[in-house]
């Protein structure tokens, strides 16, 4: 088999093994391609796999002798699909392997906006508890966790996962699905969205981006919001208005917010949120815990002997 990887450093940053892959062929691995280097990079390829590098259906038809696209992510709409299922190529997914760290990272937003780790410790560093007249000090209010309510958008593995730490720290868990008919337990309530908005203290959101839930979070339901309360994001960006949030932090309409994923990617420098009050971004790595990229790595790899043996999975153009 000849495999070609477009943009595998973001996998693998050298931290772990392409042992596996190189084992089943050929293998080209580029960190990263742009989009007028597909196709060149690519001929001769059977087996495509793609982190975010866009494969068009033009591209599709000019590999002739391509016979399997793997995605090396959950989402695959950098993928045509349909040009793919035209020409029966299946397109794979990997739809599991970053629960834990996608919830650990939610936790790492929540614990910094309630206890504001990161802040002190800047202040300490320039000498702030040097000079303090008392033995400790807090330039901001520490907020503990227990008996507030987390409000839980999207209760899907990742929003489960979320609700279980909530609930270790106490707090009382609010969720909205519409997939989802009934409480997974008797601790966790499924409400309405506005009833969410309305009685959260901490809003996250786990739900896929669809015309549906594209800008969930405007204006008006930031409106809703207490404002003692913060928002978190780990999901999608688009999934926010980031113009009315910039507004609301700005306003004190909400005390804060923690986000790992913007509208565009990587963002413009003129990005509202940049200079949005008590906003904290981090660069979309909720997911890079090496214990979550080696899930990955074995599941892409198991994906491709599946289908090598006949037994396709986790195909997204069936």
């Amino acid at each position: 088999m000849d495999i070609v990887v477009l943009d595998g450093y973001t996998l693998n940053h050298g931290d772990l093994s392409w042992r596996e892959l190189k084992e089943l062929g050929l293998c080209r691995i580029f960190d990263r391609t742009s989009s007028e280097e597909v196709v060149p990079r690519s001929e001769g390829a059977e087996i495509l796999l793609t982190n975010k590098t866009p494969v068009t259906g033009a591209d599709i038809n000019q590999l002739t002798r391509l016979k399997y696209i793997g995605v090396l992510a959950t989402g695959y709409n950098i993928v045509d699909i349909e040009a793919a299922r035209e020409r029966n190529i299946p397109v794979t997914n990997v739809p599991t392997y970053g629960t834990d760290s996608v919830a650990q990272m939610t936790f790492a937003h929540i614990l910094n906006l309630t206890n504001r780790a990161a802040d002190h410790s800047y202040g300490v560093k320039h000498g702030e508890w040097a000079s303090a007249k008392d033995w400790c000090y807090w330039k901001y209010p520490l907020i503990e966790l227990s008996e507030l309510t987390i409000g839980i958008i999207g209760y899907g593995r990742i929003g489960k996962a979320v609700g279980n730490l909530a609930q270790a720290f106490g707090m009382r868990v609010l969720f909205y699905d519409p997939t989802t008919s009934s409480p997974p337990s008797e601790k966790v309530e499924s409400v309405s969205l506005d009833q969410l908005f309305h009685e959260s203290d901490v809003i996250s959101l786990h739900c896929p981006l669809t015309d549906e839930t594209e800008n969930l979070v405007n204006k008006h339901r930031l409106s809703l919001m207490k404002k003692s309360a913060f928002l978190i994001n780990t999901s999608r960006g688009l999934l926010v208005d980031e113009s009315a949030l910039a507004d609301s932090l700005n306003n004190d309409e909400i005390a804060g917010a923690g986000l790992d994923v913007l509208a565009v990617e990587p963002p413009e420098a003129d990005n509202p949120l940049f200079n949005a009050k008590n906003c904290y971004i981090t660069p979309h790595n909720a997911w890079a815990t090496k214990a979550s990229r080696i899930r990955l790595m074995n599941a892409v790899i198991d994906n491709i002997k599946s289908w090598l043996r006949n037994e396709p999975k986790n195909v997204v153009n069936p």
